[in-house]
């Protein structure tokens, strides 16, 4: 009896276990499916948006929170006859393009609010970087985002030589700005392609022919680091990261600010109350307001200006030849 006991009690148990599995993937709201590694919660959606196993999954993808009449209020005007990319930019890219990334954090990290303030504070740099309303634009300035996809008179070739080894450009390839953050030079092709997995060292030209794959290299743009040991602009954005004491003593703080310092450097920042700054900052107020988060939520000005920042990466100092005499 005692052994036929302890053969039911494993039988329970093997079948306790089996149920525990099965609810470890179980539907939690019909649509996502949930299980615990190590403790941790980890997310997918049954649906192809963020289909991937991550803590990121747990919460409401882009989709939820960021609907497609949002997108057309945040662009109302990028597809008037006058814009210059009339028919390209659409919803429905942008959420293709932030599937990749919503299982890293993109728009997916921390509560609703956080998550409509980062497609607030990304897409606010896609429409200052886009935009083509300016003065009396009807609408105003700032609803003329995603008006352009790709630099509409290039001033130079963007062919720097001294990567021709890594990133050689193409004979016939132009590798002026382009994308919804647009990419400028050989070597940011180069890289973006690598990542990407597309050839856009050889054909540049894709950024402007796909629009998925170009709101891909800006959220790629957003979610990597300049430089190894950095944070990336999603990261200074969400809490990610921690200011050592030297971003203290250089004013860099986590928030807005610290996105425009990262992506641009002392073409926007460091240099006081500038226009190419307020413009990045007006767009990303403006859609706040729109997606009804309101500004307030965006901080008190040093944490979304980068006026009086010290550089994350300042520019080289010219090189010298010889020591002045």
């Amino acid at each position: 009896m005692e052994a036929k006991g302890v053969s039911a009690f494993a039988v329970i148990a093997i079948l306790s276990l089996s149920l525990l599995l099965l609810a470890a993937d179980a539907l939690d709201d019909g649509k996502t499916l949930v299980k615990k590694v190590k403790g941790k919660k980890l997310c997918k959606k049954t649906e192809w948006e963020c289909n991937q196993w991550s803590v990121y999954c747990c919460n409401e993808t882009i989709s939820d929170v960021f609907q497609v009449y949002q997108f057309e209020n945040l662009f109302s005007k990028r597809n008037s006859p006058v814009a210059h990319a009339v028919g390209f930019w659409d919803y429905q890219s942008f959420i293709l393009a932030a599937n990749i990334y919503e299982p890293l954090g993109f728009g997916t990290t921390g509560n609703k609010t956080m998550q409509m303030m980062e497609i607030a504070a990304f897409l606010g740099h896609v429409g200052a970087k886009t935009s083509c309303g300016y003065g009396v634009a009807t609408g105003g300035p700032l609803a003329w985002g995603l008006c352009y996809n790709k630099e509409m008179s290039p001033s130079q070739s963007y062919c720097d030589d001294f990567y021709k080894f890594e990133y050689p450009c193409t004979p016939g390839a132009e590798y002026y700005g382009r994308g919804a953050l647009p990419i400028y030079w050989n070597y940011n092709y180069g890289a973006a392609g690598e990542a990407l997995k597309a050839d856009l060292l050889n054909h540049p030209e894709y950024i402007e022919q796909n629009a998925t794959l170009a709101f891909q290299a800006a959220i790629w743009r957003w979610m990597t680091p300049v430089k190894k040991g950095q944070p990336s602009a999603h990261d200074v954005f969400v809490g990610n990261w921690k200011p050592t004491k030297n971003d203290t003593l250089a004013k860099r703080v986590p928030g807005f600010g610290a996105t425009m310092n990262l992506l641009y450097g002392d073409l926007t920042c460091g240099k006081g109350d500038i226009d190419p700054m307020n413009v990045v900052m007006s767009h990303y107020l403006y859609y706040l307001d729109l997606l009804g988060v309101g500004r307030e939520e965006a901080g008190p000005n040093e944490v979304m200006s980068c006026a009086e920042q010290g550089l994350f990466n300042p520019p080289a100092p010219p090189s010298t030849t010889a020591a002045a005499s």
